[in-house]
């Protein structure tokens, strides 16, 4: 990244343009709510001419008419919308370089919409020269925008969170999938964590990293899943209450009951020709077949009660 005069003079000048013509940025930092996007163009079809002039520019590179909007991209595409054949707008004809043009995409785009802070500061490193980073007027700590994210699901709550990235080996990847589903179909509701919770995350890490001298996080997040497939019966606890009634009513996995995914061979063809058996009878209807179960617990419950 090497230091340049900023030139001075840009000497913009106002043209009509017909605004479904103009090129648009291939890379727009900026977005906009489909709710906003429509009271604009109300705003434009009411008013008859757009108010806000966009920023194009031509320098040499761009035919007359077809100019690139460095700012007012979804200007230009509501007074089309709105049947504008033509608007004002300022064009810089001077020739400028790719930083220069992005420093001025980005300095402009505070006028109207929102950023996306992905795609803001992908942009924002293209820039590879000091004074045009300055000129963008972004620094550092505001492009830190991916850890002040707001999502629209979110509204009710102004979150800061970090995203966390595990990486498995394809004879990981099925263990993990089977282990984090159990913890989402033994509980019975669905949570947010915190950021609190990610030190924790860090220190079962650093745990399993200890205990068997392994480097790889996704080996150590193995490990982590090992031992929850050890204690799969601890997610009883969604839904058991203290005396061991149903806190609800949802489907929960049967490995959180026994304790196991698994069940020897000929233990499993005996439950089978049982459960065809009393299906096959009518004692049971053959899309719950637990019930047979059920009823056994219910009987054996009350035999040792008596």
């Amino acid at each position: 990244m090497t230091h340049t005069d900023l030139p001075t003079g840009l000497a913009p000048r106002l043209v009509r343009r017909t605004p479904a013509a103009l090129t648009r940025l291939s890379t727009n930092a900026r977005y906009m709510r489909q709710e906003e996007y429509q009271r604009l163009v109300a705003n434009l079809r009411r008013d008859g001419a757009l108010t806000s002039v966009p920023l194009i520019y031509g320098g040499g590179e761009y035919a007359e008419g077809a100019e690139l909007i460095l700012s007012g991209n979804h200007r230009c595409d509501a007074a089309a919308d709105a049947g504008l054949a033509e608007i004002d707008c300022m064009l810089i004809d001077q020739p400028l370089s790719q930083s220069q043009l992005i420093a001025l995409q980005l300095s402009h785009n505070a006028i109207a919409g929102e950023d996306d802070p992905a795609t803001l500061k992908q942009l924002y490193e293209q820039i590879d020269e000091v004074d045009w980073r300055t000129y963008a007027g972004l620094d550092d700590k505001e492009l830190a925008l991916l850890d002040d994210v707001t999502l629209e699901g979110l509204s009710e709550a102004n979150l800061d969170f970090q995203n966390v990235q595990v990486v498995f080996l394809p004879h990981e990847l099925d263990r993990a999938r089977r282990a984090l589903e159990d913890a989402r179909t033994g509980a019975d509701e669905t949570w947010l964590t915190s950021r609190a919770d990610y030190e924790p995350t860090l220190d079962a890490l650093a745990s399993a990293h200890a205990a068997h001298n392994v480097g790889n996080v996704a080996t150590a997040f193995g490990l982590i899943l090992d031992v929850f497939e050890n204690h799969l019966t601890d997610l009883q606890a969604g839904y058991l209450d203290d005396d061991g009634a149903a806190r609800h009513k949802k489907p929960v996995g049967w490995e959180t009951v026994f304790g196991t995914r698994t069940l020897p061979a000929e233990h499993a063809a005996t439950l089978t020709r049982a459960l065809r058996k009393a299906a096959k009878a009518g004692d049971v209807d053959d899309t719950r077949p637990w019930e047979l179960l059920t009823r056994l617990a219910e009987t054996y419950l009350e035999r040792g009660a008596g």
